[in-house]
């Protein structure tokens, strides 16, 4: 689906739709940023909880600040322009993307690093607590920003859509990687462009913690959430939350337009004013508004990047394993609306990578669904499992389980696939020898999806 700019809806299948004019918004975040202080204050009291039925249960991200234009700054995160052909239509789309040039790039000056500032955020609402910090070790320790062999994994997303996305068996994953530690990201876009082995080839994040950041929230801008395994969630007005980051964004005197700015929460997901069938926005990634645009500086000016994403308890939204459940959603947990997010920053950073309309049955609402070169859309609730997990490993407060004490990032798709070319000379070879050669998402061929085999057709 496409909207407007401002709030470029991705990520996640979901009935939510929002239509709001970039220039009147952006205006009044504008305004918000001036008057509002760094720790949103308002009334939050005991209620009871919104109980979501997992019909309502929609897991969604958002884009937020697009249409940032590419300066010949070193204001910003570290970034190349690079262009592709796009055979179908024969277009050839220009893009930004954090990093190096890895067409052009030798030796150390391909190895990037982009320091990373971690707010995490205290959300108070109905009475109730949800701390990022609480989640903040484990995320230092997930393949966010530590680092593992993606070689092989254990378990991965099953090709089944009915059930949506179950657990499924794992095996190869990055082979040309096996037996080198990285982070997620940097193994990610060393497959996106066959970088793998031993190529100098780097995008690594450095993490820096700041201090917990409290936001309360007013008793009609949210609510607490509850979903029918028990999990309880921080359910935020979705305009009164973005306006809360942006003011972020401008007020936290440590933010650097040369780092991602990057915010934490725990169980807090974005519904539209009080309504849970609207649940759940679970992240989003975007540009500064106010630094979009002109402004002083001679083509020098800042352009700061920023992400939020939510670090998700099992049965939040995964469902439980059978016999309690259906065992859909399973690696929509703990670091998958993070790697959602981070991915989608490094392909498009300034939200304005655009192309050619893509869609996929995996995507949200099939059909056309964006004409951005957002990485994590069309694979929502796919993904693999690595590593050891010992947070929140328990049982659902139902009694029924969802967790299986691993990590689970989502997988990503490369850029070949939304430029239609075949074969795909330019990412690592598929696991087993294919026609099209190079694998169009990260995971290759443990995306059991045939959308993935070949790019997308033609949108009408």
């Amino acid at each position: 689906m496409k909207t407007p700019r401002w709030f470029n809806q991705t990520g996640f299948v979901s009935n939510l739709r929002i239509v709001i004019a970039i220039g009147l918004f952006a205006a009044a975040v504008g305004t918000a940023m001036v008057s509002l202080p760094s720790s949103a204050t308002g009334s939050s009291a005991s209620a009871q909880p919104l109980v979501i039925d997992d019909s309502q249960l929609q897991a969604l991200t958002t884009t937020v600040g697009g249409g940032a234009t590419p300066l010949a700054t070193a204001r910003t995160v570290t970034h190349w322009f690079g262009t592709t052909l796009n055979p179908l239509n024969g277009v050839t789309y220009g893009y930004n993307m954090v990093g190096a040039d890895p067409n052009n790039c030798s030796g150390s000056a391909c190895d990037v690093t982009i320091t990373v500032d971690i707010t995490p955020l205290k959300v108070n609402v109905g009475g109730l607590s949800f701390d990022g910090s609480a989640a903040l070790p484990a995320t230092l320790a997930s393949p966010v920003f530590a680092t593992y062999d993606f070689g092989s994994v254990p378990f991965a997303t099953a090709g089944s859509l009915h059930p949506r996305f179950p657990i499924g068996p794992g095996g190869p994953l990055s082979q040309g990687d096996a037996g080198n530690l990285l982070q997620l990201q940097d193994a990610t876009m060393r497959s996106q462009f066959n970088k793998t082995g031993a190529s100098s080839y780097h995008l690594r994040l450095m993490p820096v913690v700041h201090d917990t950041v409290t936001i309360d929230v007013p008793s009609g801008n949210g609510a607490i959430v509850e979903t029918v395994r028990g999990v309880l969630g921080a359910g935020v007005d979705f305009q009164w939350w973005a306006t809360r980051i942006q003011n972020l964004n401008a007020s936290l005197g440590y933010n650097d337009p040369t780092h991602l700015a990057l915010y934490l929460t725990q169980d807090t997901a974005n519904i539209y004013h009080t309504n849970p069938v609207t649940c759940c926005v679970l992240g989003f990634h975007g540009v500064h508004p106010t630094l979009n645009g002109p402004q002083n500086g001679n083509g020098n000016q800042p352009v700061q990047t920023f992400a939020w994403g939510s670090y998700v308890s099992p049965g939040f939204f995964a469902r439980a394993f059978p016999p309690g459940g259906s065992g859909s959603w399973w690696s929509v947990q703990d670091i998958d609306p993070l790697s959602h997010e981070i991915s989608e920053w490094a392909d498009d950073p300034f939200i304005n990578n655009f192309l050619q309309p893509w869609g996929t049955a995996t995507a949200q609402g099939g059909g056309c669904y964006s004409d951005l070169l957002e990485t994590g859309d069309a694979v929502t609730g796919i993904g693999f499992a690595i590593g050891t997990n010992t947070y929140l490993q328990g049982p659902n407060p139902n009694g029924t389980n969802s967790a299986d004490g691993h990590y689970h990032p989502e997988d990503e798709v490369h850029v070949p696939w939304f430029m239609r070319v075949a074969p795909n000379t330019i990412s690592e070879p598929t696991q087993s020898p294919s026609t099209n050669i190079g694998r169009y998402t990260f995971m290759g061929d443990l995306n059991r999806f045939d959308g993935f085999r070949n790019p997308p057709g033609n949108c009408p």
